[in-house]
């Protein structure tokens, strides 16, 4: 099988989104970047070879394809915010979530991806043209529909019709699945198309085109949907709506992707892969499934997946709702999006300032530093900064300079921590991975990392409605004594001229509870942890390759 740079969002991603990570004010993290496992490998080839003469348009090309990658992922991490503005609850928020599960968890498919295909068409090109041309009608679909979907009311109340949330995310999800199936076909092609001494380059499109694509398809599109937005900054005249709208957005990118696919399957041809491509090609489907197999029986691997897959518990809430509960406090949403752009040349610096203090053997005392100062940061600044929102908020609904410029120090002083995890969590996954099936190795261990973080933020969205208690007030008759925790006693309250208000919100409930539960991680399992670290090399190989 060969040798996969990367699980999944984005993943990312490259670095983008569990649900968007800090809830869509940052790219997503969930997706392990190539650079930051390969990259010693990327700067050697560079320096060694003479540029990257011969290998320009195939350059471009790789850029143009992580770029269309990174759309359908973007779009997936601006429908929350769409979702918050139009009030869905966040039980409906949590179903959306399962859209970013397929990069996290393509593994289960991406040996097949590999193994199988069409030798005349091309073995990338088998998977990636139907592939693209399935997610540009998918985006023809979703162009015709999405406004009956989400509606077209830009204030909703009671009486307007409900959003189909399931079927959303079932295109979604669909949508990403795609995407995820492309980004294996994509990252294979990569290691054949670019020429033996710039093959590093390829993590570098990678990163590099799955943001750009990320950032045109959330915070471009949310910019440029939203009619504040291109009033204030670029129209002379103020108009009721944006530049563009969703369904003008999709149509757009399905014809780049419909166009772009054709001219790939016609004009773009696969070459023979390098030496070390075709002696993993004797690895087939089958047998790459038994080596997977034979990991999860490790001892070592199950101890590693009982770390990746609870650690991240004490930030679900912070990372999943906060930024969903900023919107619902009456931040815009196209600036809560555009407020990630100056974060932006921190989180490309982070990874490899950081990185000098993991390439050592012990990188998870790292994490392990870092972890309290994440969990404060989240636990109580961002306790702080929701409740402090509502009374940010003007009469007219804008909010004023210094609190926008709180919220950046904010994030970008919960980055440093974040990333610091980051990093020693795949620096970890670099050094315990058995080289000779490194590409197995690494992205089963970077699925286990992903779902850490994945099913926490569904689960803590799924319960902030549990947690929250709301009442009635202003009410007539018996109804006075109406709770408000469903449609209908929202509907019973309404109607005997009462309105709702939250008596507890739920999203502090999980804060404390992700606080006390975090601490106790830390307390119970931080030398465990560090023990994963004193294992021998011998502990960590797969048995067949011992």
């Amino acid at each position: 099988m060969p040798s996969r740079k990367r699980s999944q969002k984005p993943d990312e991603s490259s670095i983008i989104n569990s649900q968007t990570t800090i809830s869509n004010l940052t790219f997503r993290t969930d997706v392990t970047p190539s650079s930051l496992i390969d990259g010693s490998k990327d700067l050697d080839m560079g320096a060694n070879g003479p540029g990257l003469k011969g290998d320009y348009k195939s350059v471009m090309l790789l850029l143009l394809l992580y770029v269309l990658q990174g759309i359908p992922l973007g779009l997936a991490g601006s429908i929350p915010l769409v979702l918050q503005s139009r009030k869905v609850s966040y039980s409906q928020q949590a179903v959306f979530s399962f859209v970013y599960w397929p990069f996290s968890v393509k593994l289960i498919w991406a040996p097949i991806v590999d193994s199988l295909f069409v030798p005349r068409f091309g073995r990338r090109k088998t998977w990636l043209v139907p592939t693209q041309y399935a997610i540009g009608f998918f985006m023809l679909f979703l162009s015709s529909h999405v406004s009956a979907i989400l509606g077209d009311a830009d204030e909703v109340d009671e009486n307007s019709p409900p959003i189909n949330v399931y079927f959303l995310t079932a295109v979604f999800f669909m949508l990403n699945f795609l995407a995820a199936t492309q980004d294996i076909a994509v990252d294979g092609w990569a290691l054949t198309m670019l020429s033996k001494r710039n093959v590093g380059y390829a993590s570098t499109c990678n990163t590099v085109g799955q943001t750009a694509g990320y950032f045109l398809g959330n915070v471009v599109f949310l910019a440029l949907e939203s009619a504040d937005f291109c009033n204030k900054y670029l129209r002379s005249e103020p108009k009721s709506h944006g530049l563009v709208t969703l369904p003008d957005f999709l149509f757009f990118w399905a014809c780049v992707f419909l166009v772009t696919t054709t001219l790939i399957a016609l004009l773009k041809h696969e070459k023979q892969g390098h030496s070390t491509e075709n002696d993993e090609l004797k690895c087939g489907v089958f047998d790459t499934y038994k080596q997977l197999y034979k990991l999860l029986k490790l001892p070592s691997i199950k101890a590693y997946m009982l770390f990746a897959l609870t650690y991240k518990i004490g930030f679900a809430a912070a990372d999943a709702v906060t930024g969903l509960k900023l919107i619902e406090g009456g931040v815009p949403k196209e600036k809560l999006a555009l407020l990630a752009v100056p974060i932006v040349p921190l989180q490309i610096l982070l990874p490899w300032v950081i990185s000098k203090y993991t390439s050592g053997p012990r990188p998870l005392d790292i994490l392990l530093k870092a972890f309290p100062f994440r969990l404060l940061i989240g636990g109580t600044v961002f306790f702080f900064i929701v409740w402090w929102t509502p009374s940010m908020k003007s009469d007219n609904g804008e909010f004023p300079l210094y609190y926008y410029v709180v919220i950046i120090l904010v994030y970008t002083c919960y980055q440093i921590p974040l990333y610091s995890m980051f990093v020693a969590s795949m620096a970890f996954n670099a050094r315990i991975s058995d080289p000779r099936i490194g590409g197995t190795y690494m992205t089963l261990l970077n699925t286990v990392q992903n779902l850490g973080g994945n099913w926490p933020s569904t689960l803590a969205l799924w319960m902030v409605d549990f947690l929250s208690w709301k009442s009635c007030v202003g009410g007539t008759g018996s109804n006075l004594e109406l709770d408000c925790d469903n449609k209908v006693e929202v509907k019973a309250c309404t109607d005997a001229g009462g309105h709702c208000v939250t008596d507890i919100d739920g999203y502090y409930v999980e804060l404390i509870a992700c606080l006390i539960i975090g601490f106790t991680w830390l307390c119970l399992r931080s030398e465990k942890v560090r023990k994963l670290q004193d294992l021998k090399e011998e502990d960590w190989k797969c048995p067949a390759t011992q």
